[in-house]
């Protein structure tokens, strides 16, 4: 018989869409919004901030799962989402100034 105050095993593999594509998600609309708003001089600016609230983000979803089995690999696929897109997104300011 299984212990009451045991909690029950959580689904890593469900556990990976829930902590990893919101931050995909906040990193393209940042991306968007910076491309189309912030003037070209403080574009990389704004970048780079976005970029630290996706590392922010991403460790306060992680922490929100409290499942420690494979949070290093969550962690790094959401963080390197939000890099390449963050990334895109500076090409095409370079490419647009």
């Amino acid at each position: 018989m299984a212990d009451p105050l045991t909690p029950a095993p959580v689904d890593t593999a469900r556990l990976k869409p829930l902590t990893i594509v919101p931050v995909w998600l906040a990193a393209v609309v940042a991306a968007v919004l910076i491309v189309a708003v912030v003037p070209r001089d403080e574009a990389f600016t704004w970048l780079s901030l976005s970029l630290g609230g996706a590392i922010v983000l991403s460790f306060v979803l992680q922490l929100a799962a409290s499942q420690k089995d494979g949070l290093v690999s969550r962690t790094m696929l959401a963080l390197c989402g939000s890099l390449i897109v963050l990334a895109a997104a500076t090409l095409v300011v370079v490419l647009t100034s």
